[in-house]
């Protein structure tokens, strides 16, 4: 059978195809968003380069750390404790990445905040610093009674597959036990500060905050944002972080904080050789799913 042009038959195959097309320019954002891989994140305390940690000294550890590195394969990693001369042999050994940062006395002689992104994922929009203190836009200041500056690195990144954006957060918080005031103020500070700069984007934090996911800290932070590992539906490795070079951790200490994304999965890595470890930290991944 055949159908006449202007046929009732005909003119219903139009209008047919015509609002499979609409049908079609609706979904499809929708359907390339659920194509899109995972961002892949992870935060890592990488120990400060100390003359005192005997096996797991720097100059050691250093090539399992970047064979780490290289075999997780995040899109971006918050680091804490970095000096630069670790951030410069990471990308000389992974020259996928670039990096940002500024040391926490200003310049580059201390610990960074160090954000590390895939050149060929990530594109570098604006970044900037600010320090946990009463003058934040001050490098080196000191607030709260606590003896380090303590500061954070952000950075906003724009996905080469497609174009969409989100802002990336990495902290160090105080370390002492009796900084459990200092810790508070600085997680004030922080919200604070992600809502000014951040609005309604898409927000990733990473950090080290020296306390543990039962303490006003998580709780204050998780206010607005999702710890990634309570909220992935998949985890592996142990909960908790930090073991001191002992390959044995005691407590979590070391988060993924998220604003717009959907975690999917969440593991530690526990990876070593003998007594060599990468850190007297395990670093943490987890993927997300864009908004």
């Amino acid at each position: 059978m055949t159908y006449r042009q202007g046929s009732p038959a005909s003119r219903r195959g139009v209008s047919l195809a015509a609002a499979l097309l609409l049908l079609l320019s609706v979904l499809a954002p929708q359907l390339a968003a659920a194509q899109a891989p995972a961002l892949r994140v992870m935060t890592f305390n990488i120990r400060l380069p100390h003359p005192g940690d005997g096996a797991n000294v720097w100059e050691k550890r250093r090539a399992l750390t970047a064979a780490m590195i290289a075999e997780a394969d995040p899109d971006l990693f918050g680091t804490q404790e970095l000096f630069k001369e670790q951030a410069d042999y990471l990308v000389s050994k992974l020259p996928r990445y670039g990096w940002i940062g500024t040391g926490r006395r200003g310049g580059h002689s201390d610990e960074h905040m160090g954000l590390f992104y895939r050149l060929d994922r990530l594109k570098l929009v604006d970044m900037g610093n600010f320090w946990l203190s009463e003058t934040p836009d001050v490098p080196g200041s000191i607030s709260w009674g606590h003896p380090f500056p303590r500061m954070v690195t952000w950075a906003l990144f724009e996905s080469r597959r497609d174009g969409r954006r989100f802002y990336a957060f990495n902290t160090h918080f105080p370390y002492r036990k009796e900084d459990d005031a200092a810790r508070m103020k600085c997680a004030e500070m922080l919200r604070a500060r992600i809502r000014q700069i951040a609005g309604d984007a898409p927000v990733v934090l990473t950090g080290d905050f020296n306390t543990t996911p039962d303490t006003p800290v998580h709780a204050l932070l998780t206010a607005d944002l999702a710890d990634a590992w309570q909220a992935a539906p998949r985890r592996s490795g142990p909960a908790e972080t930090f073991h001191g070079f002992t390959g044995k951790a005691d407590r979590r200490i070391d988060w993924i904080l998220l604003d717009g994304f959907r975690a999917l999965e969440a593991r530690t890595i526990t990876r070593h050789r003998g007594v060599l470890q990468t850190s007297d930290h395990f670093p943490v991944v987890a993927e997300l799913a864009w908004p």
